[in-house]
Order: structure tokens, then C-alpha cells, then sequence
């Protein structure tokens, strides 16, 4: 992510999150475990796992990704980076016996891998306006296909929520702007996942 002013505020809410919650699902504002566990259903359609692979978790808070995909049996070297110096310390915590594991608040320190995932990264803009937003966000994106070998996914709050419902410090995504950009940027293999009755979409990009 770019624009360091802008996203301390972000930084500062996610600190704020994990001193009062810790380690949970509400650390990391999601509504409940189940929730999230269903977005991680979604994300994880991109993987091939075979075989062992390397991951890169955009924004991953403490690790709650990494901990879904060890219960699933996965093989994998993850890296786990996150704007939150809080959530990273907890995340070597929680970890810290874990070899193939890496956190980090500097995205230089990233290698190239086979896939990345972003995971409710986008949703909190706090008072941000919507185009300097979206402009954060194809940064990220544009930062994902850079280390990215395979394919990346990710996760958004849609547009297409109710309105009544809709909160002006979050962020919701148009998901045919964000697939059109993708189609045409990274991969012509993209596929828009919005039916799994939650208020948000996954894009899946596969790369040739």
C-alpha cells in the first residue's frame, strides 16, 4: 500500500482493534468466525495445492488465514505482511515455532511466490474518500501481480449492498470496475465470485 499519511489512520484503527479484542476474528473486524471463514472458502479457490507453494497474505493481520490453511492440511511457505505493526508482533507470536513463516511490515522483504491473497484488506478506509481509496487499492493490487507467479485473489465489500446498510467508513467496491481491471491487466483467466451470500465479492486471477 501507498500513501503513508492516509494509512496510519488505518494503521492506528487495526491497533486499536487487536489491543481491545486480541487474536480473533473482531481483532481484525470481522463480524464473527464464520464470516470469515467463509471468505476464506472463497479465496483459497486459487490455490493448487498438490504440492507444496509459496503464499503471500496482503494485510494478514495476525495469521488467521495461515492457521485455516494448516487445519486443511495445506503445505506451504507463507508470508504474511500487514501496514499493522501490532498485528505482525502478534502474528510471530503466535508463530514464532513455525519454519516456514514469515512476518513483516515491509513488502520489500517479500519475495516472488506462487500466489497472494488479500482478505477483507480493502474493506476499512476510515474517512478516506473513494478515490484516493481505489487509487490505494490498485496500488496493492498492481504490488500482489508484481510478487505473484500463479494467481492472486481477494476479497471487497460490494457496491451492490443494501444501502440502508451501508457504512461511510468503509469501502465498497464496483465489482465489474475491479474485474474488467484485472482482465486487462493481469490475467485473462479472471473469474468474479458474488454468490455466497455475504454483502462482499471475491475476484479469482489465475495467471496463463
Amino acid at each position: 500500500m501507498s500513501n503513508k499519511t492516509e494509512l496510519n489512520k488505518v494503521n492506528n484503527y487495526f491497533a486499536e482493534k487487536m489491543k481491545t479484542f486480541g487474536p480473533t476474528p473482531r481483532g481484525v473486524d470481522y463480524n464473527s468466525a464464520e464470516s470469515q471463514e467463509v471468505r476464506f472458502f472463497q479465496l483459497t479457490k486459487v490455490l493448487e495445492t498438490n504440492r507444496k507453494y509459496s503464499l503471500l497474505d496482503f494485510g494478514s493481520g495476525y495469521g488467521a488465514l495461515y492457521d485455516y490453511l494448516l487445519r486443511l492440511g495445506h503445505k506451504l511457505q507463507y508470508f504474511g505482511y500487514d501496514i499493522s505493526e501490532a498485528m505482525i508482533e502478534k502474528g510471530r507470536e503466535l508463530h514464532q515455532e513455525k519454519v516456514d513463516c514469515l512476518y513483516t511490515c515491509n513488502i520489500d522483504e517479500i519475495p516472488l511466490v506462487d500466489y497472494s491473497v488479500a482478505s477483507g484488506t480493502f474493506n476499512m478506509k476510515l474517512d478516506i474518500g473513494n478515490d484516493e481509496w481505489t487509487r490505494i487499492v490498485i496500488d496493492s493490487l498492481n504490488d500482489m501481480d508484481k510478487l505473484s507467479l500463479k494467481g492472486i485473489a481477494f476479497n471487497m465489500l460490494t457496491k451492490y449492498s443494501d444501502p440502508e446498510k451501508m457504512r461511510p467508513d468503509l469501502y465498497y467496491g464496483d465489482p465489474l470496475f475491479f474485474f474488467d481491471y484485472c482482465k486487462n491487466h493481469y490475467s485473462k483467466n479472471v473469474a468474479l465470485l458474488h454468490d455466497y451470500r455475504l454483502y462482499d465479492f471475491t475476484l479469482i486471477i489465475r495467471k496463463d
